[in-house]
Parts: C-alpha cells; sequence; structure tokens
C-alpha cells in the first residue's frame, strides 16, 4: 500500500464503518489510534496512515504530509501531490479492509484535518462526514471545491481548544465560517485545552457520529 498505516478493527464479520485518521505535522501513525475503542463505542473501524514527509525533532523522528516552514505557505504543488497520494491510499485500504464504503469519515488532526478537509472539500460524494479537530481551512480549497449539493449532505464537526498557541481559534471560527459557505452543515464546538484532543472532544465526536451515522439495523 502507498502508506505506513495502522488499523483498529472492531469485532465482527463487517463491513464496518470508517474512520481515516490523519495525524498532525511531527507524529506519526501511532498517534490517533488509541482514540479508535472509545470513539462510538469502538463500533467503527479506525485506519490511521502516516504521512510520507519525515520530519527530524530530536532522537527520533516524526512525519507530516507536506513539507512546511514557519512563516510560509506550503508549495501548493506538494500539497496536491500529496493529497493525491492520500486519496489513492484510502482506495487501496478500501480494496484492503472491510470498509461499508458508503460510511466513510475522513478525519484529522492539525496538518492531518488540513489534509481531511482537502479531501472532504474537493470529493464530498466519497464522504458520510468531515472530522477537524485543532485545524485549519487552506484558503485556496474553496476555489477547488466539488459538487456543492454533495457538500450539503456530508455533515462536518469543527473542534478546536481555545487555548491553542500552535493554530489560534480565530483561524478555526474562520474554517467553520469557510464551510457553511460551501454549504457544509458543520457542528462547533471549543474546548478549555491547548493544541491537543480534548476528552470532552471524543465524547462530542461520539455522539455526531451517532447522530449521523447511527448503527445499521440487523
Amino acid at each position: 500500500m502507498k502508506l505506513v498505516h495502522c488499523a483498529y478493527e472492531p469485532a465482527g464479520p463487517g463491513p464496518f464503518p470508517a474512520i481515516f485518521a490523519m495525524h498532525g505535522w511531527g507524529s506519526n501513525a501511532m498517534d490517533l489510534q488509541g482514540l479508535a475503542p472509545f470513539i462510538a463505542g469502538g463500533r467503527f473501524l479506525v485506519i490511521c496512515p502516516q504521512g510520507a514527509v519525515e520530519v527530524e525533532i530530536g532522537a527520533i523522528n516524526g512525519y507530516g504530509w507536506y513539507p512546511m516552514r514557519l512563516g510560509t505557505q506550503p508549495e501548493p504543488e506538494k500539497v496536491d501531490a500529496a493529497v493525491a497520494n492520500l486519496s489513492g491510499f484510502i482506495d487501496e485500504a478500501c480494496d484492503r479492509y472491510p470498509v461499508d464504503r458508503d460510511r466513510i469519515v475522513v478525519a484529522g488532526f492539525s496538518q492531518g484535518g488540513m489534509m481531511a478537509y482537502s479531501l472532504a472539500v474537493r470529493w464530498p460524494e466519497r464522504f458520510a462526514a468531515l472530522v477537524g479537530i485543532s485545524t485549519a481551512f487552506p484558503e485556496r480549497l474553496t476555489a477547488l471545491a466539488g459538487d456543492r449539493a454533495a457538500l450539503a449532505r456530508m455533515p462536518a464537526i469543527v473542534q478546536h481548544g481555545r487555548a491553542d498557541q500552535a493554530i489560534e481559534i480565530a483561524r478555526a471560527r474562520k474554517s467553520v465560517e469557510a464551510l457553511r459557505e460551501l454549504g457544509v452543515n458543520v457542528t462547533w464546538r471549543e474546548y478549555d485545552c491547548g493544541h491537543e484532543v480534548a476528552a470532552d472532544g471524543i465524547r462530542d465526536l461520539s455522539r455526531f457520529l451517532e447522530q449521523h451515522l447511527p448503527a445499521r439495523s440487523a
């Protein structure tokens, strides 16, 4: 497959509703995996790919989705290449794992959230929901938005910490405005935390998924 990844698979034969969860800058595929059993009672197949860009962070290296430098905008062609690579990975994962293709959620934290936005806004017909955590909406995405009717059918939840110093909460609020201008039905939640996944956020995410992707009746 195109990317290193890890997966949490619920018990049972499947197919399962699936979450593709992308980590933030300098982290790795294991970063969000530990949350899987706590999201909606562990009934979602959670696949966590790892970015292909190696990031030097000290004794061990982390990973990112595309190169970044403080104070500069990322190069659009490198972002687009990363998005295309991740899109291809999702196709491969859907062939390999018992994924319910009608119930795929794309999610991400920080830079991984920007990847989730890039996938969902360009190809909303592929996804049943969008999750952005401690992240920001890339401005150029508005011009790349896909089918507006599909965007209107794809609910989203955006979560952010009021004390986030890596990505200020004002940018997250602007992200919500940008998504709503595209017709996306957005649930907005903010928390008393920094650049992190809040415990209350996991509970709110679980409620959001249970509302929009309830368990199928037997």
